[in-house]
C-alpha cells in the first residue's frame, strides 16, 4: 500500500517535471529565434500551412520544434527544432533520479513500518511469552495430582465402572497435559525398543470402551520399533481420539499393517480442507483444540515418521511409513 502510494506521488511528479522541461524547451526556443545563440538549437526553412500557429511548441516523431513567422516572406516559416533524442535522454535522466528517490523512500517507508511493527509486536510477544510460561506451570503443577489419582486408582476395584470411568478420565487429562507438553518442546525424551502392536491395543483397550457402537477391526503384524514409545503413543493416541470424535453413528476403525506402513482408517462425515488438517488451531467443528492433529505432525516428523493423509469419499485413512524405525 505505501509503495502504491508513493509510486503515485512520483508518477505525478514525473508528470509535473516533464511538462516543466516542455516549458523551458519552448521558452529557450523562443529566445533563440531572437539571438540564434544556441548550439543545441536547429532551424530549417518550412512552408506556411494553413493551420501553422506561432510560437507553440509541437511534438514530433523526430524533433520538439515551434514556428516563427519570417517578416518579409509570408508563405515560409522558420522551424526552430530540438532532436526528440536529446529530449528522451533528458526524461531518461529524471526518470532515473526519480527512481532512486523512490527506492530510497520506498526503503526508509519499510525501515519505519518494521520497526513501528516490532513497537506494536512487542505487547503481544510479551503476552505469549507470558502465556507460554503460565501452561508450562499448568503442565507441571498438573502433573503430581494426575499420578497421585492414577497410583490410587490402581489400587482400587479395577471392575468397579465408576472406577473405570474415572481412570479413564484421568487418562484422558494426562494424555492432554502430554499433548501440551509436546506443543511447548522441540526434543524428544529417549529412544527405545518395544512392540508395535502392544502399543496399538494399549491404545484400542483405552478408546474402545468408549466408542463400543463403532466397528473396532485390528489387523497387525508383529514389528519391532526403535523409537520413542510415549512419542509414539502419543501419535496413535491422537489419531485415534480424531477417529473417534469425528466418526458417524454407524462407523468403523480400522488398524492395519502391510509391511512396515501401518493405516489408521475411519468413517467420518468427510473434510472440508484436508490440506489443512495438520495447520495448528485449525478444526472443522467446535470440539477440540485444533492442537492434536498438528502435534501428531510434528511428533512424526521428529521420530522420522513419514505421514500421509488419504481420503476416499468420506473414509479418512492416515499412512505412517514406519520403515525408518523398524528394527531388524
Amino acid at each position: 500500500m505505501i509503495e502504491l502510494f508513493l509510486g503515485f506521488i512520483f508518477y505525478h511528479y514525473y508528470r509535473i517535471e516533464e511538462e516543466h522541461m516542455q516549458e523551458n524547451l519552448f521558452l529557450e526556443m523562443k529566445n533563440y529565434s531572437l539571438s540564434f545563440n544556441d548550439k543545441r538549437f536547429d532551424i530549417d526553412i518550412v512552408p506556411r500551412e494553413p493551420d501553422s500557429r506561432f510560437y507553440e511548441l509541437y511534438i514530433g516523431n523526430d524533433a520538439l520544434y515551434i514556428l516563427v513567422p519570417f517578416p518579409d516572406t509570408p508563405n515560409d516559416l522558420l522551424k526552430i527544432y530540438y532532436p526528440k533524442s536529446d529530449y528522451l535522454k533528458l526524461l531518461s535522466q529524471i526518470q532515473k533520479s526519480l527512481l532512486w528517490q523512490f527506492l530510497l523512500l520506498t526503503l526508509i517507508a519499510m525501515m519505519i513500518s518494521l520497526l513501528f511493527s516490532f513497537y506494536v509486536l512487542k505487547p503481544l510477544r510479551k503476552s505469549l511469552t507470558m502465556l507460554e510460561t503460565f501452561i508450562r506451570d499448568i503442565i507441571h503443577d498438573l502433573n503430581t495430582p494426575l499420578t497421585s489419582i492414577l497410583i490410587n486408582l490402581k489400587m482400587m476395584d479395577s471392575k468397579n465402572e465408576e472406577v473405570e470411568s474415572i481412570s479413564r478420565s484421568a487418562k484422558t487429562i494426562a494424555m492432554l497435559q502430554q499433548n501440551l507438553d509436546a506443543y511447548l518442546k522441540e526434543q524428544l525424551n529417549r529412544s527405545e525398543r518395544f512392540k508395535l502392536d502392544e502399543v496399538i491395543n494399549e491404545q484400542v483397550a483405552f478408546f474402545q470402551p468408549m466408542y463400543d457402537y463403532l466397528a473396532w477391526e485390528i489387523e497387525t503384524k508383529p514389528i519391532i520399533i526403535q523409537s520413542d514409545k510415549n512419542a509414539f503413543g502419543r501419535i496413535l493416541y491422537n489419531l485415534l481420539s480424531n477417529a473417534c470424535k469425528y466418526n458417524t453413528a454407524e462407523g468403523f476403525i480400522h488398524i492395519t499393517t502391510q509391511d512396515t506402513l501401518l493405516t489408521i482408517s475411519n468413517s467420518s462425515y468427510g473434510i472440508q480442507a484436508p490440506e489443512k488438517i495438520f495447520k495448528r488451531f485449525y478444526k472443522e467443528s467446535e470440539r477440540g483444540l485444533g492442537i492434536g492433529l498438528h502435534i501428531v505432525k510434528k511428533l512424526c516428523e521428529q521420530l522420522n515418521i513419514p505421514l500421509q493423509l488419504e481420503t476416499e469419499g468420506n473414509i479418512i485413512h492416515f499412512h505412517l511409513d514406519l520403515s525408518q524405525v523398524t528394527s531388524k
